[in-house]
Order: C-alpha cells, then structure tokens, then sequence
C-alpha cells in the first residue's frame, strides 16, 4: 500500500486503491480465482469490471510534471511455467515505453512506476530458496530479451524516478530494500540503473510475511526531492524514513540511506551471491574464474564454493550454496536454477570446446543422421560437464533451445494441480482395484531423454527405468 503526492508539505498514506487504483495483490492481479473462472480472459474482466479499470495498466498525473504508471500481470492459468511469474503482456510493455517516452526527463518530468515483481537489474533482494530456483523473480523472467527490456527502459529514459515493487514477502528493514542509480565510486562500480531508485515492499498482514515484518511505504515529495519511509503496522503504524533522494537535475538524483540495515535474522534471509564485472575504475570479483581455452574446477563443489565464469556465447554460469546458476549476462542478477545441490556437491565443473573442427564427421548409420552434414557453426560451442571423480560419470548439462541454461521445470498450477489428481487417481486404483497396499507412484515428463534423433523410448534413467550411471 502507498500512495505519493508531491508537494512540499503534503503526506498521505491510505491503501492506494482508495485513491488512483488498484495494483497487484500477493499474486498476479488476484486472477486465483480458480473455482469461479475457467480461464484468465474471464478472471481478468471481473477485475477490471468491478474496479471501474478500463485497462490493466494505469497513469495517472498527481502534480505538475509528475506522473504515476502501474503495470500489471495478466496471466495466471495460462503461465508457460510457474504461474507465479509476473508477466506484462506486449501491449502493455508497448504502451509503457510510448508512456515514457512521450514524457522525458528533458521536459522535466517524474515517473513513478508501481509493479507487483521489480524489474531485473533492480538489485533487490532475493530469496534463493524460493522465487530464484522456480525462475519468478523479475517481471516476464521466463523471456530472456522482455525480462531485460525494464531495465533497458529505465537506462534510457530518465523520468523514470522510482519504482515500487513487492513479490518477495520480505521486510523493508534490510537495506538493500531500496537501491540507489548511483553509488559513491570508492564502494563499488557504477550500477547502471538510470535515474531510478528501486525500492522493495514488504505486507501489511502478518501471515502473509516471510520475515514476521508488517510494513509499507510512504512516500513524500518536497521541492528537491522525496523521501522513502517505512509505515511499521506493528507498531502502530510508526512512520521512519529510510531514504531522501535530492534531485542534481532532471537526469541525476542522489540517494542517501537514513540508517543502517536494521534486519534481525539477518542470515535466515539469505540473500543470493550476485557476482561483480567491475567497470574502468574496479576490478570484476575475486570469484570469477578467467581462462583461455578449457577450465576445469580443481577441487569438488561444496557448499561453500563460489565461483562465477563467462561462457564463450556471453551467458554466465556460477555455483553458490552448492547450486549452478545462470546470471543475466547484462545485469549479473539471478535467472535460475541450472543445477541442484543434490546433483552438484561432490562434483567437479570443466568448461571444454565442443564445436566444429577439422575432423568433424557425421556417422551416417546412426537412425536420424541421414543426409545430415556437420551443421551450421556461428561461433564458438562450449559443453559444461559435471565429473564425478568417485564413480568415473561424466554428465553433460545442455542447454535449452533458446540457448539458457537455467531449468524452465516448474508448470503453471493448473497444470500441477492435474497432475496430483492423475497421481491420486492411480495410487487409489492401485489400492482399490489392484490392492496394492503401499503402491509407488512415479510421473513422468518430457519432452528429451536423449541426443537420438529418433524417439526410441520414453524411459528417465533411475526414475522410470534402470539408472545407466
């Protein structure tokens, strides 16, 4: 909840709803009204219909030159993956940046932008264990070009002043709850963000919060600038400000925090490794592994490993909590999981080349290959292999069509929720008709199990057929 208005002694703080319009709830535009609507198309008119919305989207001018935008998820049932992705379809992903671009920074306008998800390249905290892992951290994160074009946005167009998000559940006493354009040079690179602050958040209602916090955002405007406060719901509403942002021009502000990070628990709140390229005044990471042609790890993975590398095609892989996962190329934040720690620790990384040489030949007899040649090479291919030192195993990790690495496996849940009941299904004819006392149950999925270019058998090695390693 949080409402701005600009001015120099003007503060309000009402649930925005009673005021410009409603924005996202706890998931993408309240559209988990599973029972009631077969589909989005349905679920999302409702919304629109009783809340007096014409569009999904909004803007709205509070001042002079002063513009509110929101943006909003319209895709739950139909989510390619998990559906707790926040998803801004095209048309309203065309009208924001027709939106900005018809108020520029040169004309002295402020854009402040509500989203249910922040933006990748935001910088705010992130919960591994949760949204990092099932690839819902950033709005449209499952599209690696529309996942980037926010914070392409934002660089570009320099009205873009602020922008609030929520998704995570988490508090606002961490300081990374809000990040700044610009940082001072002596702590670190240049963070690319535009003339924007991100701020992150948190719930009102205490069972919904990850962190037992119970707070949301104030925000009030003076002739410089705004400051960004914290309206704490369990403390009677307590209001303290965490930031003032002093504006040096219409394309430059300056952030400073009010107080340090007041977060309690602080490690059970694990926040993710993003690694650091550096820029012209800082060196990139200790944690980044440079190397010409082949790299191989020279210790197995841990838990405690970190470690980041390029691969030769742009993409970034690194290990973390005993994890493999993808970095945006362009913003270092996390993408997603590529490969668990049930699968990783104890192993080894090697990076090798695998492209097309001299003595590239095709074996003609191999079902599938027919008429096939040694294919189009636009650049130079690279496997990423996992050895196990102990069984003598070496396992490929491929990549997915689009070229990502990070494991696109969560279904939307509509799809899952089938899926149980299938699996319920056949565990009580098992017991009913077969009686079968204890039956086990095991699904099975597609669409790869192997480089063959004819479908020979549907088997998941150790899962639904005998294990080969």
């Amino acid at each position: 909840m949080l409402a701005y208005v600009s001015g120099k002694s003007a503060i309000i703080h009402i649930p925005v709803s009673m005021v410009f319009t409603p924005l996202t709830s706890i998931h993408p535009l309240d559209l988990e009204g599973i029972d009631e609507f077969d589909n989005d198309a349905d679920n999302l008119e409702m919304f629109l219909r009783v809340h007096g919305k014409p569009t999904p989207h909004f803007k709205r001018q509070i001042a002079e030159k002063t513009l509110l935008v929101g943006l909003t998820s319209t895709v739950f049932r139909s989510a390619k993956y998990t559906s707790h992705e926040v998803t801004i379809d095209k048309e309203q992903l065309t009208w924001f940046e027709d939106t900005v671009k018809a108020h520029p920074s040169t004309e002295g306008w402020k854009i402040f932008v509500f989203t249910h998800a922040p933006p990748n390249g935001s910088g705010l905290r992130v919960l591994q264990e949760n949204h990092v892992v099932n690839g819902c951290c950033w709005l449209n994160h499952s599209d690696d070009k529309e996942c980037r074009k926010f914070i392409e946005i934002v660089r570009e167009h320099r009205c873009i002043k602020a922008w609030f998000s929520g998704h995570f559940h988490l508090g606002q006493d961490y300081q990374d709850s809000i990040t700044f354009p610009t940082i001072d040079p002596k702590e670190g690179p240049y963070p690319n963000r535009g003339s924007c602050v991100f701020a992150q958040t948190s719930v009102m209602r205490g069972g919904t919060s990850r962190d037992t916090r119970q707070q949301s955002r104030l925000v009030r405007g003076n002739k410089d600038g705004f400051e960004i406060c914290t309206v704490d719901h369990k403390d009677n509403g307590k209001v303290r400000v965490d930031a003032t942002v002093t504006y040096t021009d219409d394309n430059h502000e300056v952030g400073v925090y009010a107080h340090e990070d007041v977060a309690y628990a602080h490690d059970k709140f694990f926040k993710v490794y993003a690694p650091c390229a550096g820029d012209e005044l800082h060196p990139a990471d200790a944690n980044l592994v440079r190397y010409q042609d082949n790299m191989i790890l020279d210790t197995e993975i841990t838990k405690d490993t970190v470690a980041w590398w390029y691969l030769a095609c742009g993409r970034v892989l690194g290990m973390l909590n005993g994890m493999l996962i993808e970095y945006d190329q362009s913003t270092l934040a996390p993408l997603g999981l590529v490969v668990g720690a049930d699968e990783l620790v104890g192993k080894r990384i090697a990076v090798i080349d695998s492209g097309i040489d001299e003595d590239c030949a095709v074996d003609f007899e191999e079902t599938g290959m027919e008429g096939a040649d040694c294919g189009v090479y636009d650049g130079r291919e690279q496997a990423v292999i996992l050895i196990d030192e102990e069984d003598g195993s070496f396992v490929v990790v491929q990549p997915n069509e689009d070229g990502s690495y990070w494991r696109k496996i969560v279904r939307n849940k509509m799809v899952r929720m089938k899926e149980v009941r299938r699996e319920k299904a056949a565990k009580a004819y098992a017991k009913d008709t077969l009686k079968k006392a204890e039956p086990k149950i095991v699904s099975s999925w597609g669409p790869y199990t192997t480089t063959s270019g004819t479908a020979k058998r549907t088997g998941v090695s150790g899962l639904t057929a005998p294990s080969k390693v």
